[in-house]
């Protein structure tokens, strides 16, 4: 997923779930503007801050890891 469809995810649900941005941000204790710029698609969030937000909202996370081959770069 991109940042912007991440972004939108979140506020979606946090929209389904009938909550402002404000009140996401108490409940996670990150800042406004953290929540706003997230939401947007912008910045890069700690992946601290991006899991508690999705926890909070009752959303997961399906993070893979892949190995690089830095040979063929």
């Amino acid at each position: 997923m991109t940042r912007k469809e991440i972004g939108n995810a979140i506020k979606e649900r946090r929209k389904k779930l009938g909550i402002n941005q404000r009140t996401l941000a108490d409940l996670t204790n990150v800042a406004i503007n953290t929540v706003v710029a997230i939401e947007r698609g912008d910045g890069n969030p700690q992946l601290a801050t991006l899991l508690t937000i999705l926890d909070t909202l009752g959303l997961q996370a399906d993070i893979n890891i892949k190995q690089l081959d830095y040979e063929t770069m």
